[in-house]
């Protein structure tokens, strides 16, 4: 994999405001690379902890640049999946907690919500 590549592709989710699929990250490449080459570079940023994976409410996985994550590096926020244009977004300020019984330790969570997002109801 060209390391240029890794670096395109990290620049473009940490611009970007909302979750972008592989698909989307091959557009906005102009499909300068093969769609390996995209999942080895977006395997490899999530290894190094820059992006996160979040699957969105249609199965489609999409990835966000992390923000503040801790040395345990966890992504324990809700993200919101607009109906209308469908983006993805991780609303970092809510974090949800549970309550589990003993012996389940969680490692990884993916809590989405569907709606309309707030572009989308402005121009409704």
């Amino acid at each position: 994999m060209k390391s240029l590549t890794k670096i395109q592709i990290k620049e473009l989710i940490v611009h970007s405001e909302i979750a972008l699929s592989h698909q989307e990250i091959s557009k906005k490449l102009e499909r300068q690379c093969d769609r390996v080459t995209i999942y080895r570079a977006l395997d490899k940023l999530m290894e190094e902890g820059f992006i996160h994976r979040i699957i969105d409410v249609d199965g489609v996985s999409k990835f966000a640049a992390c923000h503040g994550c801790t040395k345990t590096h966890h992504h324990q926020h809700v993200h919101f999946s607009c109906s209308i244009c469908h983006s993805v977004t991780c609303i970092e300020e809510i974090e949800p907690r549970f309550s589990l019984p003993e012996g389940y330790d969680v490692q990884e969570m993916n809590i989405t919500l569907s709606g309309v997002c707030p572009v989308c109801s402005a121009l409704n």
